[in-house]
Order: structure tokens, then sequence, then C-alpha cells
């Protein structure tokens, strides 16, 4: 399917060049077609970009959603700890993931409003999901608290630290430090030590 190889090689381009620095002509010819071409699958680069987008959206939401739907409500030391290094495996090994968090920190100018919007969107859907693990994790009494919305904010405020680290840093043990650092101190502030 040539929408799909198109969106592939569109992929490796904005990922490495940002929107401004790929070009129809280059990703047209990574796979064997003219630019023109193109425009019988996508309207133009915004739409290409957009839906490249969404893919690597429906990527990130996919893997935590299918994390959360493995794990029960007996060991939130495990779970999410392994849910942090999901976090780093995904931006180290995933190209649709790396794409994804570079264009939600950098988006190209004109397209910022509708990248917000995406953000938002599993932004709040990962949320959600986690404030009923965290509910499930404080009515079976293995974490301290009443309400999950508050360690639910920590523990995302925990993974925004390591995005940032994993995005603007090239250091492997500073986001080793960093996360160890994070992890002590957020679990300590949870758990019934």
């Amino acid at each position: 399917m040539k929408s799909n190889e198109i969106k592939e090689a569109a992929l490796k381009y904005f990922t490495i060049h940002g929107y401004e620095g790929a070009s129809l002509s280059q990703i047209a010819e990574d796979v064997g077609m003219k630019k023109q071409s193109i425009y019988a699958h996508f309207k133009g680069k915004d739409d290409l970009f957009l839906q490249v987008l969404r893919d690597a959206k429906e990527t990130e939401l996919s893997s935590k959603l299918q994390y959360f739907n493995k794990i029960d409500s007996q060991n939130p030391e495990e779970d999410l700890f392994g849910f942090l290094q999901l976090v780093v495996d995904l931006f180290q090994k995933n190209e649709h993931i790396k794409f994804w968090l570079r264009m939600s920190f950098f988006p190209p100018a004109h397209l910022a409003k509708a990248i917000e919007k995406e953000v938002i969107d599993i932004e709040e859907k990962v949320q959600a999901i986690m404030e009923s693990k965290f509910q499930d994790w404080i009515d079976a009494k293995v974490l301290v608290g009443d309400a999950s919305k508050t360690p639910t904010l920590a523990f995302l405020g925990v993974v925004d630290s390591i995005l940032l680290e994993l995005v603007y840093g090239n250091d492997e043990k500073r986001l080793k430090d960093k996360l160890k650092a994070s992890w002590t101190v957020f679990w300590r502030g949870i758990s019934h030590q």
C-alpha cells in the first residue's frame, strides 16, 4: 500500500529533519515516485505530517494501554517503575515515539494548535487510565492515600521529567541518575514504608 510507504518515509524525514527540513521531493524519491504522485494520497505536506503524527500518537497510546491492561493491583512499585522503563525503551527503540515526542515539544508553528489538541487528547486518556490504576492500588491498601489524582499527577511529573531528558539529553548516565532519583523520592512518598 503506497500510502503507508509514503508515511514511513515521511516519518523518517520528519524525525530527522523536522517539518521544515523534510521535503516532499525527498519523501517521494525514497518510495520511488515523483513528488506530484504524493498528492494522490495526501492533500499536501501538512496533511501527510498530521497523518504521520496521528499514527505516532496511536502507537504511543496503544503501547501504554497494552502495558496498563496487563498489570494488576498488587505490585505498584514494579508496575510503575516498569512504566518508566517502557517510556525510555519506546523512545530509544521506536521511531514513531521519537517523532511524537519531538513534534510535541517542537511543533511547526503553523500546526502548533492541531498538535496541541492531539497531545492534550493523549495526556487526558493516559491520566484517566493511571488515575484508575492508582485508585485500585489505594483501594487495595498497597499505596497510601485516599484519592488517586494527586499521585497520578505527581507520577506524570516524573514521566515528563524523563521525557524531557530523553528529548534534550544525550547522556545515558544522567538519564539513569535522574530516573533513579526521581523514582526513589516518588516511591517514598506514596508507599507504606
